[in-house]
């Protein structure tokens, strides 16, 4: 086998790109944004394979596992096999995928005997209808409506929605740590990750493929968010969206002027998922999503 993994770094992420976006596929990891988002805490690595195909190997509780490939639909068979290869030969495991886009467990349809294939219930993303959200209009999202007229009533004459670049780092990062201060010390461990994620990000924005906006009240950023476009899906990806919770409707302010502002012709938005937790499913529902793009675990069974 001659795959060479890397740890992906900053400058890999516009090589990384040419590769996603190439078959069907609604999640959020089929952008390249998620993999360097994510990558201390799941270890993200990459190789390129056969200049075609794009390879992820990470890690979790130790054990290592990948994703389906990064290549076009006609290519996908021969790179998940490649994969197979790859760790039954390398490192002597079984190969298991997390996260595997439902488009590619229909078009591998594998042999129930060598694979076992599970719905990751808790792990779907969230799947929205673009001009619904850009609107706000219709009775499902009337009290969304009322949240951001209340929020623009509220602060009239004294919010400023901004595009954000480079030069606006330092806003964003003392805003994270007001909402990281806020949320104390007993939060989830990936929240942590998620900051210095952001970071890292805000460290080399100027070549990552992203859109990023922020809204200001009296000159001080209150809310940002960070997105990533799929354009075979003409789907929006919200990777990130943190508001100051005492504004009443300052989210949906945030949510509905990044949409106008950065992709206002995507047809889907997908807002990821709710990591199986109560209150952020609750959260998701509320915006009346269409639909899931949902997720499977495929374990190789050996004999």
């Amino acid at each position: 086998m001659n795959l060479e993994f890397k740890p992906i770094q900053a400058e890999d992420i516009i090589r990384i790109s040419e590769f996603v976006g190439l078959r069907p596929n609604k999640t959020c990891d089929s952008v390249a944004l998620d993999s360097f988002l994510w990558r201390e805490y799941y270890y993200v690595q990459f190789a390129i394979s056969e200049g075609r195909a794009v390879q992820l190997l990470m890690e979790r509780n130790g054990e290592p596992y990948s994703a389906m490939p990064l290549c076009r639909e006609e290519d996908l068979e021969h790179f998940f096999y490649q994969m197979v290869e790859y760790f039954n030969q390398v490192l002597k495991k079984p190969l298991h995928i997390y996260l595997a886009d439902e488009e590619a467990v229909r078009k591998l349809n594998l042999d129930p005997a060598r694979f076992e294939v599970k719905e990751q219930e808790d792990l779907k993303d969230y799947l929205y209808d673009g001009e619904a959200l850009r609107t706000l209009a219709g009775k499902k999202l009337h009290k969304k409506k009322n949240n951001y007229n209340a929020f623009v009533k509220a602060y009239d004459g004294r919010i400023e929605y901004r595009k954000l670049c480079c030069s606006d780092r330092d806003d964003i990062w003392k805003f994270l740590d007001a909402w990281r201060l806020q949320k104390g010390e007993d939060v989830e461990e990936h929240l942590d990750y998620e900051v210095h994620g952001i970071h890292d990000i805000l460290k080399h924005c100027s070549v990552m493929p992203v859109e990023m906006g922020g809204v200001f009240v009296d000159g001080k950023m209150e809310a940002f968010t960070i997105g990533s476009f799929n354009p075979l899906e003409n789907m929006a990806v919200i990777h990130i969206e943190k508001a100051n919770p005492e504004m009443r409707g300052l989210y949906q302010y945030i949510n509905r002027e990044f949409l106008i502002h950065a992709y206002p012709n995507a047809a889907l938005v997908n807002r990821e998922d709710d990591m199986g937790l109560e209150g952020l499913r609750k959260a998701k529902m509320s915006y009346n999503p269409i639909g899931f793009a949902r997720k499977y675990s495929v374990k190789q069974i050996m004999e």
